[in-house]
């Protein structure tokens, strides 16, 4: 069997003949395995869905509790068979519920990474290397200049930030699933315990995230309908980035403005967006991140996709590893 027989792509995603599904499929489909939460990879109307259950319970909060068909939780470790094929999930280390989805059939074995990082984060699984015949990963920050820094000390920055300037807000752009809870929980294990102050965006989501045990501490909504602008002085506002560049940010007292997002390494792209402190916090793998991460497969074969897949089928190249960009399209890097 020809590994293009196994899984290969279709206008609707990666697509999977024996099995008869897709991968975090674009388009409504009969039948569709979830990758994570994310609505580039996530979306509603597919007849069956298989996926981590956080990533259910995720996707119902977002879409609404009848967002398909029928869904199927998946155990991460457990096999599944769909029409002879094993199917198992393992975590991906990217959000809450995020895995890699591996497909196995008449001896050959294709991991599809979905989106991942390596960095240790409180607020997820951490991501495990699968060993592999060919490894799909993605390429969001597949070239050389992005190494991203430790995020305590991006973390550390900002609160150094607050402590300069306590009559200024510090407004932090932080995507609504994931990055802010990440950003949440950085700053209570840097030892942050005054109120949070959140954009209702992130209320249900960061609600789940406190019940499935991940403690970010004190959550207080982002409003001054019963309060004057300088009750925020000195407070760390987080929010979808959306929300800074609307009416809503200007309720805050000579705000910083702040964007937590590994895009941050690029000085022009911070300044374009107006970003006063830009803070370097990916959710994605960086270059050294991504060139470990296929030598621990041990994969002789690399697919790359939604990213910068160029540079990293070049890097494969090199190392004497067989690679080719699938040029998935659809994929953005909203949680990032």
């Amino acid at each position: 069997m020809r590994a293009s027989d196994l899984l290969h792509p279709r206008p609707e995603g990666l697509y999977c003949p024996p099995g008869d599904f897709f991968i975090d499929p674009v388009r409504p489909v009969n039948r569709a395995l979830i990758t994570h939460g994310h609505s580039d990879h996530a979306r509603s109307g597919h007849g069956s869905v298989l996926a981590t259950q956080q990533t259910l319970d995720i996707m119902g909060l977002r879409y609404g509790e009848d967002f398909a068909g029928t869904t199927q939780p998946a155990r991460l470790g457990e096999t599944i068979a769909l029409n002879g094929v094993d199917i198992s999930f393992h975590p991906a280390g990217h959000v809450l519920g995020s895995a890699q989805i591996s497909v196995e059939h008449r001896g050959r074995r294709i991991v599809a990474s979905g989106d991942y990082k390596r960095r240790k984060d409180a607020t997820c699984a951490p991501f495990e290397p699968i060993h592999c015949e060919i490894f799909i990963t993605e390429a969001t920050f597949g070239l050389p200049v992005f190494r991203h820094p430790p995020d305590t000390e991006e973390i550390a920055r900002l609160l150094k930030s607050a402590a300069q300037f306590p009559e200024r807000s510090h407004l932090v752009g932080a995507y609504a699933l994931g990055k802010a809870q990440r950003v949440m929980r950085l700053l209570r294990d840097a030892g942050y315990d005054k109120p949070l102050y959140i954009h209702g965006a992130l209320a249900k989501l960061s609600a789940y995230y406190q019940s499935q045990g991940i403690d970010l501490g004190d959550l207080e909504p982002a409003t001054v309908e019963s309060g004057a602008k300088q009750d925020f002085a000195g407070a760390i506002v987080v929010g979808p980035p959306s929300a800074f560049a609307d009416r809503w940010a200007r309720r805050f007292p000579d705000p910083i403005s702040c964007f937590a997002s590994g895009w941050m390494r690029i000085r022009q792209r911070a300044k374009q967006g107006g970003v006063e402190l830009p803070l370097i916090i990916s959710d994605h793998a960086d270059w050294d991140e991504l060139t470990a991460t296929i030598k621990e497969t041990g994969a002789a074969e690399i697919w790359v996709t939604h990213g910068r897949e160029e540079a990293l089928v070049r890097w494969c190249e090199l190392e004497g590893i067989a690679a080719r960009p699938l040029h998935l399209v659809g994929y953005e890097d909203e949680g990032d």
